[in-house]
């Protein structure tokens, strides 16, 4: 129990990756120890979590830890996740109300990748379903008694089958859930051991997500429950606590399936964020680069979670960390596919693993590096091959690149050195992970340049400099345990329970006290969750939040309650409001006035605040004689080979400067620092790089094919136009293109061809070419920078009228020559007010543009006037003057005018947005490659 005096003994934070598991340990005397060993390695351990408290504690290997030398043992474990992503759960069945029985295979219909024909629907988690004989109705009556007795015999059924494992979902059963109740109780009474209900797993509204959620709880938790019963097996007697996805620790036995999916990378989040605030960066971007994946979060204040979260084709309703998590780690697979280079998103996993672990296993993305010099088998430790003894092999994967050298040049005739292949390979690998900080903050409203990008997990360091330069930052923070900076945020977290409750409300004081009553409930049990697990109640606080939205829409935030503050209910829910709308506007853009607020759920969050393991300032031993590099390196970097330092960072004293490009070898992980930039120890021993040239941009790299950049430009084309459909879903007011999504967005050159369009609705795309022609014709002398037009003209590439697309030429900045088409780098004039160099275009269906029925698609039409008001070629803004009044002039002075004409110019504004996101990514591309490269590719 916290508080009692005993003995100091040892800790344990542990991070079982994908790849490798991470073990940190507090010693009794406080210093910190640290280990890394292969999450699977069967030839030497069944665990690795407990083979790495073994090793640090000097035992054998059949030797158990024991209490009285091990206090508590904090983990994040991949297990769960492992068990969802191969569907090797435990066998499950769910019970639904009568006529659902198919309810969470048909889900929502939306389909993630539009333009695949072949749809692989993900397997189902639930192996039989059970439909019972129920109904309640939305307001609690009673439509349909329970049947008891056949509930009992289909239910004895299954079990004699051998099921173990029941979801139980009913309709309306998160707010009335007395018929989940009685069925729990019977399945108990049969004797299924794992019985999970929607209104305890997930009480909240959305029968779809309400039962997957349920369903993964009841498929993951068996499977959960073994693996923590046979850690706690193994140490008799130590607290056990888990890393839950939402950021907060758990009891062992309290952790669930549904909570476990991102417990890994959550306890990285934890860490990047203390560690970050204590050396005083309080906005941060934290990349977390390991063997299979990259994870990426922001952080500016709080801690970001997603309360609804798609993973493995499966939908959660459960608070889970902010994370976005692309598939570039340093075991990404490279492989060359017959005209460009591409990396992952395989992975090479931790067994093969990379061509260097002497595995048998393919190149990979930490093969590049070794391949560059970047890691030196000398510099990493020796844990490869069958026997964990071994460095790693440079020898096979420059045979490797020599091999695939040879077949690049037969293949496209282009020669490059194996040095030169691996670093192509490594920019696509660090553009990948860019634009996946650009999704997490940039498509979000925030600027990251000001931002200080935290840097952790074993590949992070040796790319750290390249992925701040892909984003404009110019400031990288590595702390001391960043290698294993995941298992450290275990023993950073604080202990967390989280209670929800629907509540469906319209915002006012009267719906707020009925809030605090809820409050008043869900705090009794949470509170009780985090004193049963010895959290003093003096270090026990509360968080409570509602989760508001505007009515008719399904986007809700997060918003603390207890942020406006009132003498009355009525002040509290208009200061509510105000904090909404300001949250709304920075993430949206937009407001809409006269929508009621609702409150959809209430929250509290119980949090035991853990004892801060503090980082003591360390001693550094005076050093008399200049920092000497232990060894020099030939590294190829920036283009170029370079004579590079290498220096150990234990041998480094505050106030030391090391200018790139050099390495540091570190005992967990190995750090480049790349040309332009500069190291920095502080005091407390990080490293903060920082850019100290400005960053040079290529012009000359040439017009020709080159494999490297056909991957480099296909990824950032298809980038700028997700971006553009990111600002558009965000900026938009009707249901049909912020929720159905039903737009596209695109990217053409200065002749009107398709360059790049977004995965959006493929009906659009294949015709929206036209309606950027008839711009360009039709107004070819005449565009100025700033001006664009709209149109929904059937005969000028419109699809129905309710289809409407805007285009923005984009002239460069500043103002450039036309180039000739086939891109030679000689440029031809065009006199005054030179031709746009590409054009972008949002197109997006309107919920109604007039007609004679609502919707503008009647059925028996005989005049184009009958389906709403036509736009052919009409200027919607000028010059960036945004034309309201001739807009709503045209949209309410038609035959058969525009039914809600301030809706369709919220889209529009949209529209115009989202070309205006494409145009300035546009310009910066040109900026860093020149026009005549970004033509020609």
């Amino acid at each position: 129990m916290e508080g009692s005096k005993s003995p100091p003994r040892w800790q344990f934070w542990i991070d079982r990756g994908g790849t490798f598991t991470d073990v940190v340990a507090r010693k009794p005397d406080g210093s910190i120890a640290t280990h890394k060993l292969l999450s699977e390695n069967p030839e030497r351990y069944d665990d690795a979590a407990i083979q790495g408290i073994r090793e640090l504690l000097g035992l054998k290997d059949d030797e158990q830890p024991s209490s009285a030398e091990v206090e508590i043992v904090k983990m994040g474990t991949t297990v769960a996740t492992n068990a969802l992503l191969e569907r090797k759960g435990e066998r499950t069945l769910l019970v639904i109300t009568r006529g659902f029985h198919d309810a969470l295979r048909i889900a929502y219909q939306n389909r993630p990748k539009l333009f695949t024909r072949r749809i692989d629907l993900p397997e189902l988690l639930y192996e039989r379903v059970i439909e019972v004989d129920e109904r309640v109705a939305a307001r609690g009556e009673i439509v349909h008694v329970l049947d008891e007795m056949k509930a009992e015999r289909d239910l004895r059924g299954a079990f004699a089958d051998g099921f173990r494992s029941v979801a139980i979902v009913l309709m309306h059963g998160y707010r009335y859930p007395q018929h989940e109740a009685k069925l729990a109780a019977i399945a108990r009474s049969i004797g299924f051991a794992q019985v999970s209900v929607s209104h305890e797993v997930s009480p909240l509204m959305r029968l779809v997500s309400r039962g997957d959620t349920t369903v993964v709880d009841a498929y993951l938790s068996p499977i959960l429950r073994r693996y923590v019963d046979q850690v706690a097996e193994q140490l008799p007697g130590v607290r056990l606590q888990f890393m839950q996805s939402s950021g907060g620790l758990t009891d062992a036995h309290l952790f669930q399936g549904k909570d476990a999916i991102l417990s890994g990378p959550a306890g990285g989040i934890v860490g990047a964020v203390q560690v970050s605030r204590r050396a005083g960066f309080d906005k941060i971007i934290g990349f977390d680069m390991g063997g299979t994946s990259t994870d990426v979060a922001h952080y500016a204040g709080e801690y970001e979670r997603a309360f609804e979260t798609q993973i493995a084709g499966v939908r959660l309703r459960a608070p889970m960390m902010h994370i976005h998590t692309v598939a570039a780690g340093g075991g990404s697979i490279c492989r060359f596919d017959g005209s460009r280079v591409r990396v992952g998103p395989e992975s090479a996993g931790a067994n093969p693993g990379p061509a260097s672990y002497r595995r048998g296993g393919p190149l990979t993305v930490t093969d590049c590096n070794v391949m560059v010099g970047k890691l030196h088998p000398d510099l990493f430790p020796k844990v490869f091959g069958t026997g964990g003894d071994q460095p790693l092999d440079a020898h096979i994967v420059g045979e490797t690149f020599e091999m695939l050298s040879r077949e690049v040049a037969a293949r496209i005739g282009i020669r490059r050195t194996p040095q030169e292949l691996a670093a192509g390979f490594l920019r696509v690998a660090v553009d990948n992970m860019a634009n996946a900080i650009k999704q997490i903050s940039v498509q979000r409203g925030y600027d990251v340049t000001g931002y200080t990008l935290t840097c952790f997990g074993g590949a992070g360091g040796q790319h750290a400099c390249m992925v701040a330069d892909a984003l404009g930052m110019t400031r990288v923070f590595i702390h001391p345990l960043a290698g294993v900076l995941s298992a450290y945020g275990m023993g950073l977290a604080d202990v967390r329970a989280l209670r929800q409750k629907a509540l469906e409300a319209k915002l006012s004081g009267e719906s707020l006290d009925a809030a605090m009553k809820l409050y008043d409930e869900l705090s009794i049990s949470a509170r009780a969750e985090i004193a049963a697990q010895g959290i003093a109640p003096s270090r026990i606080r509360l968080r409570r939040t509602l989760h508001l939205k505007y009515d008719g829409t399904d986007t809700t935030l997060e918003i603390d309650s207890d942020a406006a503050p009132g003498s009355s209910a009525a002040k509290r829910a208009a200061g509510l409001t105000s904090i909404f709308e300001r949250e709304y506007r920075t993430r949206y853009g937009f407001l809409m006035p006269g929508r009621a607020l609702v409150i959809e759920a209430v929250a509290v969050e119980a949090i035991g605040v853990t004892e801060a393991a503090d980082e003591a300032i360390p001693s550094f031993a005076p050093r008399s004689t200049p920092l000497q590099p232990l060894r020099m390196l030939r590294i190829y970097t920036d283009a170029a080979m370079h004579d590079t330092p290498v220096f150990d960072r234990d041998l480094l004293i505050p106030g030391d400067r090391i200018a790139g490009p050099a390495v540091l070898k570190e005992r967990n992980a190995t750090t480049v620092i790349e040309p332009g930039w500069e190291a920095i120890l502080t005091d407390r021993d990080n490293l903060v790089l920082e850019r100290v040239v400005p960053i040079a941009r290529a012009h000359a790299i040439g017009t020709s094919a080159d494999p490297v950049l056909l991957e480099v430009f296909n990824n950032l084309f298809m980038s700028i136009a997700e971006q553009m459909g990111v600002t558009l879903q965000n900026t938009s007011y009707s249901v049909n293109i912020k929720e159905r999504l039903d737009f596209s967005c695109a990217i053409f050159d200065a002749e009107g061809q398709l360059i790049a369009n977004a995965p959006h609705m493929p009906v659009h795309l294949g015709s929206m070419g036209e309606s950027v022609k008839t711009i360009l014709d039709r107004r070819e002398n005449a565009m100025k920078p700033g001006d664009v037009f709209v149109l929904n003209a059937p005969y000028a590439g419109g699809t129905h009228l309710p289809d409407v697309t805007v285009v923005t030429p984009v002239f460069l900045e500043p103002l450039v020559p036309r180039a000739s088409p086939v891109a030679t780098g000689e440029q031809e004039a065009t006199g005054e007010g030179s031709r746009p160099a590409f054009y972008v275009a949002a197109r997006g269906h309107h919920a109604d543009i007039g007609g004679i029925t609502p919707g503008s698609m009647p059925p028996d039409s005989t005049h184009v006037d009958e389906e709403g008001v036509l736009l052919d070629n009409v200027q919607l803004v000028a010059e960036g003057r945004f034309l309201e009044d001739e807009i709503r002039t045209l949209l309410t002075s038609a035959r058969y005018p525009a039914r809600s004409p301030d809706t369709n110019l919220a889209d529009l504004r949209a529209q115009v947005a989202a070309c205006a996101k494409g145009a300035s990514e546009l310009n910066r591309m040109v900026e860093h490659f020149g026009i005549d490269v970004v033509r020609a590719y």
